[in-house]
């Protein structure tokens, strides 16, 4: 089906401002189009705690952390990885998204400001996430007064290192991880399969784009080989935790996330997966602007609470 109304619309509005496509901006111009954009989103719903806090890198360097607490006895603590291609975002741009997630899940979130390309490249996100889960893992108690059920979550290049945080675990023995949810994420290095190729895809997010995200993040090509940087080139996929998995139909990445779905059910993993129709790359963290936004976080706050009524803390 075709873009809804408010997609077309705002698409509309982007292209009245006269700006370029984000290939043909310089990192900061990009990152300066994400941070006016989510001027759009609102504060968000209050929360019972908010705190600034960091996890000491093994190099010396702290990534920064922000924790959202909805009550005084969350159900839940989801380390959330924010998007943007492993170049742009920021947590301010994601709070909004995030503490609607806590209010709507019971859990706390926790934002990682993991460092962005090309200052620092691959696997330079890939590290810090798994730092900052394996921090959260260790003050689970002191976020959520006991040890609740840990889930890792993100959309598109978040949603490819919550991925890789579900392999790095089941590899590692730990930390144990609940649940993973994964919103169109970068689960490939393809750029030419059938949903990036299609012309009425090519929206906020464009093959262009994305080629101008791994050019920045790994621009080495035998690198995007390694499991930390593509999951989907991982031959064992059993033993992970279950999985919800949403994608866009216009989306370049629609097709490598659907497959990924596929084949993490295929090892014999839990998989609740949909497909929005009409949305585009970007839609789920648009809070307050796109419907689809609510549709689908009402997607991620019902399986989550499935997941916590069957396993509660």
């Amino acid at each position: 089906m075709a873009l809804d109304e408010a997609t077309t619309a705002l698409m509309a509005q982007l292209a009245e401002s006269g700006g370029k496509p984000i290939h043909e901006m310089t990192p900061a111009e990009a990152r300066d189009l994400t941070a006016a954009l989510a001027e759009m989103y609102g504060t968000g719903p209050e929360v019972h705690r908010a705190t600034d806090t960091s996890a000491p890198a093994p190099d010396g360097h702290a990534i920064p952390l922000r924790v959202l607490v909805p009550d005084e006895r969350p159900r839940g603590v989801v380390v959330y990885y924010h998007g943007g291609g492993w170049v742009i975002g920021a947590l301010p741009e994601f709070e909004t998204l995030a503490r609607t997630l806590a209010v709507r899940t019971g859990c706390a979130v926790v934002l990682v400001d993991y460092r962005m390309a090309p200052e620092n490249r691959y696997p330079a996100a890939a590290d810090d996430s798994w730092t900052a889960l394996r921090w959260v893992d260790a003050h689970l108690e002191e976020i959520a007064g006991a040890r609740v059920p840990l889930v890792v979550a993100g959309d598109s290049a978040g949603g490819n290192l919550a991925t890789i945080m579900a392999l790095k675990a089941r590899e590692a023995g730990g930390p144990a991880i609940a649940m993973q949810v994964l919103v169109y994420p970068v689960t490939d290095c393809d750029l030419d399969n059938a949903t990036y190729v299609d012309p009425a895809n090519q929206l906020l997010l464009s093959r262009d784009s994305m080629i101008w995200f791994w050019n920045h993040y790994a621009p080495e090509p035998a690198s995007r080989q390694n499991l930390d940087a593509c999951p989907a080139k991982a031959t064992d996929l059993s033993g992970l935790p279950p999985a919800v998995v949403l994608t866009a139909e216009h989306d370049v990445l629609r097709q490598e996330g659907e497959a990924y779905a596929d084949a993490l059910r295929a090892a014999g993993v839990e998989v609740r997966s949909r497909r929005f129709e009409g949305q585009m790359h970007g839609f789920f963290t648009m809070v307050n602007v796109l419907p689809g936004s609510a549709a689908g976080i009402d997607y991620v706050a019902e399986a989550v609470d499935r997941l916590l009524t069957v396993q509660p803390a």
